[in-house]
């Protein structure tokens, strides 16, 4: 379960967000993660329900996103999304391509609290 140690990671920059803006507390948290990414959504959020005890980010909400998979071909030039299993072109069938996005994790938005909200 590789996902806790993903979210304790994550809780540690979190805490150095919060900490450079003096924030009391974390509201929410959203990632956004590629189908290809390894990581699993359901399991990050259980993991994440043990990696924020005692931090402040204790009481925050975790949120995701998907991100699918966009593929640009090499021999047409064709950008489109692609199936997680079938990297292929849609329109020549083409097997050289690239990956563009889906294999990412990036967190995308952290909402603070500070002590007077």
């Amino acid at each position: 379960m590789h996902e806790l140690s993903v979210c304790m990671e994550l809780i540690d920059q979190v805490e150095a967000i919060a900490r450079s803006h003096d924030a009391e507390r974390v509201d929410t948290i959203v990632l956004r993660i590629g189908s290809l990414s390894g990581v699993e959504p359901g399991l990050l959020e259980s993991a994440f329900e043990m990696a924020r005890l005692g931090t402040v980010a204790e009481h925050a909400r975790l949120r995701t996103e998907r991100i699918e998979p966009r593929i640009r071909c090499r021999a047409c030039g064709l950008e489109a999304e692609a199936g997680p299993s079938d990297l292929r072109c849609p329109a020549c069938f083409g097997t050289d391509t690239a990956l563009i996005t889906g294999d990412e994790m990036i967190l995308a938005r952290v909402e603070l609290l500070q002590a007077a909200d």
